[in-house]
């Protein structure tokens, strides 16, 4: 039984994300958990002390939450054959989305967070929204964020950009390695070169790398000195991809992508699935 958390703010974005995960999972037993977290529009000194109820505030708002969580589950029921392979729970929490994740991960055993995202307003050409962003960072669970307006396909062709620079057998890719061998897809492994030649430890987890997707289609490409970016976007110029995957990692070139100064780079002409892997 995989548990699945779907966060959800109601809006079109989020339920994209939801129709994906079902499609995705549809042949493999799972439970969707559904989670709203909210906070109150206003606060005051009586409500963060903890007297949220004589304001009326807290069981307003707790109620609408519950309530467009039980429209999401009709509606699911309305959009998709009965399936018996999955279930659904609702969960509304007082909290910010975050927090609201780290305390149900404790909880319960995640196999994977896949969650809606879109970037910021006049900003077309950033794909990742902060919420987003924030939980690449602060969650140790991969996370799969669906891009505003996608329509689901068949992962038959995954992007695996890698700097080589990691030991595969410290991370989860177990979740990959899963989606690739349940849907029957390829692994392009892609590696950007600096203009060095590989070092020892980057050849040993090359042949690491190859050996975790033993059994699975994977094939290795080479790109000469450019930016990942760059190398995203020429692969999928030249391929189309159904969906790209990273490893978060403090050392790696996730961080420069992700939280540092070229925060949203990887979302200029990124329009797939991105499953982000975290370190164990």
């Amino acid at each position: 039984m995989k548990h699945i958390l779907l966060p959800t703010d109601f809006s079109d974005n989020s339920w994209n994300a939801i129709k994906y995960a079902i499609q995705l999972f549809k042949d493999e037993t799972c439970t969707f958990h559904l989670l709203n977290t909210y906070t109150p529009v206003i606060y005051n000194v009586e409500y963060v002390l903890g007297y949220p109820a004589q304001f009326g505030l807290g069981d307003a708002i707790r109620n609408t939450s519950q309530e467009n969580l039980d429209e999401i589950i009709e509606k699911i029921s309305k959009t998709f054959e009965k399936n018996p392979k999955h279930k659904f729970t609702a969960l509304s929490r007082f909290d910010t989305l975050v927090s609201g994740i780290k305390e149900f991960i404790t909880e319960t055993e995640t196999y994977l967070i896949i969650m809606g995202t879109k970037g910021a307003t006049g900003a077309k050409e950033v794909l990742f929204g902060s919420n987003t962003v924030h939980t690449f960072k602060e969650i140790k669970c991969p996370v799969l964020a669906i891009p505003s307006d996608f329509e689901y396909e068949k992962p038959q062709e995954i992007l695996f950009p890698t700097d080589l620079e990691v030991d595969y057998n410290t991370f989860q890719i177990d979740v990959l390695k899963q989606i690739a061998a349940h849907h029957n897809s390829r692994i392009n492994a892609l590696h950007v070169s600096t203009g060095k030649d590989l070092s020892f430890t980057q050849v040993n987890n090359q042949i690491k790398l190859e050996s975790q997707f033993k059994g699975t289609s994977y094939l290795f490409h080479h790109y000469d000195s450019m930016n990942v970016t760059q190398a995203i976007d020429r692969f999928q110029i030249k391929a189309k991809i159904n969906l790209l995957a990273m490893i978060n990692n403090k050392h790696s070139f996730f961080e420069n992508l992700f939280f540092r100064s070229t925060l949203n780079q990887i979302g200029f002409h990124l329009k797939v699935p991105f499953l982000v892997i975290p370190a164990i």
